[in-house]
């Protein structure tokens, strides 16, 4: 067994773990159990659940700045293009990690210490973002080409509108329960209004 794919079954066993029962509750013995791997293995890779519990968080919201981060500043794309490629591909890696938001929300409120985690990924950049979207935007604006907006608060727009799709789908299943039926056909459908509702923000 390659020493690369145990600890990669590891880190996949463990993101199931704590997306689930969240960093208190999750058990490294199940985690290992999941894994296929004995406890002593676990910690021979990780020292310790915290350690693990960084690594997971950590690689999921750093891929996520990175493919965001690209998709944003590609100065090469027109940036009202730019803007609604980032609204879809920031749906689609949602879709692709759908515990993810909640998971983290949940950690945060019971853990305020744990938000230094997402600064660390998303601090610094997500106000390089800001201010190059910015610089752009009035830009435009100062042409009548877009109205004007304070990226950041485009930024909170998009996550905000992106996250509830997903957070708000067991709700939504309860009270309108023919709109979910086909819950892809329903994502699909979230992820062309909010398209939409931040395109037409950006309307002069």
């Amino acid at each position: 067994m390659k020493e690369n794919d145990t600890e990669e079954r590891i880190l996949k066993a463990a993101e199931t773990e704590f997306f689930t029962k969240g960093f208190d509750g999750a058990r490294t013995t199940s985690i290992a159990e999941r894994a296929g791997v004995t406890h002593a293995m676990l910690h021979y890779y990780f020292r310790s659940k915290a350690l693990l519990f960084e690594r997971v968080v950590n690689d999921k919201t750093n891929a996520i700045r990175n493919i965001i981060f690209n998709v944003l500043s590609d100065d090469n794309t027109p940036l009202l293009e730019r803007i609604r490629r980032g609204v879809e591909r920031h749906f689609d890696i949602i879709a692709e990690n759908p515990m993810l938001p909640l998971f983290l929300l949940n950690e945060v409120a019971a853990h305020p210490d744990r938000s230094q985690l997402l600064k660390q990924s998303f601090g610094s950049t997500a106000e390089e973002i800001a201010s190059g979207l910015q610089t752009q935007i009035d830009m435009m604006a100062d042409n009548g080409q877009i109205s004007r907006i304070d990226a950041r608060m485009l930024i909170l727009d998009i996550v905000s509108l992106n996250v509830f799709a997903f957070i708000s789908l067991r709700m939504v299943n309860t009270v309108m329960p023919k709109l979910t039926s086909d819950i892809k056909a329903y994502l699909e459908m979230r992820k062309k209004e909010n398209v939409e509702i931040i395109m037409r923000r950006l309307k002069p």
